[in-house]
């Protein structure tokens, strides 16, 4: 089962270390309510939409 995180866009695979990472920019508040699982979806989710940047050139 994969989760929300797998389509978003700052889910950003890092090679170095061979393993995906988020890269959105949590604030300490929104951090802890997230992990504990106060929030039940992520404030940043953004879809990763590759063909995004065609449809506007068009």
């Amino acid at each position: 089962m994969s989760s929300p995180c797998d389509t978003c866009v700052f889910y950003v695979y890092q090679e170095d270390l061979e393993t995906y990472e988020c890269q959105a920019r949590f604030d300490e508040d929104e951090l802890a309510a997230f992990l504990s699982g106060g929030e039940k979806d992520c404030p940043y989710y953004r879809l990763d939409d590759e063909y995004g940047v065609v449809r506007k050139q068009m």
